[in-house]
């Protein structure tokens, strides 16, 4: 077993080394924050970009465009900034699939609310002493998002209620690592990449079972947990590397 999880780790290095480059952002949603430099426009879009992150991705890409069209390509701007007739503006459609016109006003009420208390949504995510993820520092953000009962609520996971939290998983990867590969943005100082878990989606999930490194057969936050205790086996630095070798596996079709 050893000699076997030495080849896939000596095989996920490789993979991870391959893609983690400027042109993964090529055709994944992370080229929507990466518009952007100011901090807060970078949280901005990174968090609303990875908020519709499923289905097709031409698809999510062009509606997060539309959403950064929506607030003048200005996003840290217009949240604290817009009032109650650019709202009114905002056509009465769906965004991306479920994630609809009432679901959008919704974050942008919280984004406002959440930096007003904050100079940046890290201070929402801090990790405290003796965690060992981002388990409890997602619930911690929900209490902090979530003013009140909406429809809206339903697209920020709760590892609590033993969901995957892929979204959220993926868009602290995009905050948190740092590795001046030109993908991932690092701008988050207070948060150590140690604590990141790779976003289990299909994909990744099925790819891992494949290689012998998950074993559970739900797609939740038990999985997630038990894919860190071998990732972080062989990087207990930066885990959330294996996500490029992840998708690049998934993408190359070697295990299929």
């Amino acid at each position: 077993m050893i000699l076997k999880e030495k080849y896939i780790f000596d095989l996920l290095n490789e993979k991870a080394e391959l893609y983690n480059s400027p042109d993964f952002i090529t055709d994944d949603p992370i080229q929507i924050p990466h518009r952007f430099s100011l901090k807060q426009d970078i949280e901005i879009a990174g968090f609303l970009s990875a908020s519709i992150a499923w289905g097709n991705r031409k698809s999510i890409i062009n509606d997060a465009n539309k959403m950064m069209e929506l607030m003048g390509n200005s996003p840290y701007d217009f949240v604290m900034n817009f009032t109650d007739s650019d709202l009114q503006r905002i056509p009465q459609k769906a965004i991306h699939r479920t994630f609809n016109h009432d679901d959008f006003i919704f974050f942008l009420k919280n984004f406002r609310r959440i930096y007003t208390q904050f100079a940046s949504l890290e201070d929402a995510f801090l990790i405290n002493e003796n965690e060992i993820n981002f388990s409890h520092s997602i619930e911690r953000f929900r209490n902090h998002f979530i003013s009140e009962n909406h429809r809206g609520q339903k697209h920020v996971s709760s590892p609590y209620k033993n969901s995957a939290s892929k979204r959220l998983i993926m868009f602290l990867r995009w905050m948190v690592r740092k590795d001046k590969k030109g993908v991932d943005f690092g701008i988050w100082e207070k948060i150590n990449p140690k604590f990141l878990s790779v976003p289990l989606d299909v994909h990744t999930a099925n790819i891992s079972r494949k290689l012998g490194i998950l074993t559970r057969k739900q797609n939740d936050w038990k999985a997630v947990e038990e894919l860190d205790s071998i990732l972080r086996k062989y990087n207990a630095d930066d885990p959330a590397i294996y996500d490029f070798a992840l998708f690049g596996l998934g993408v190359s079709k070697e295990f299929e």
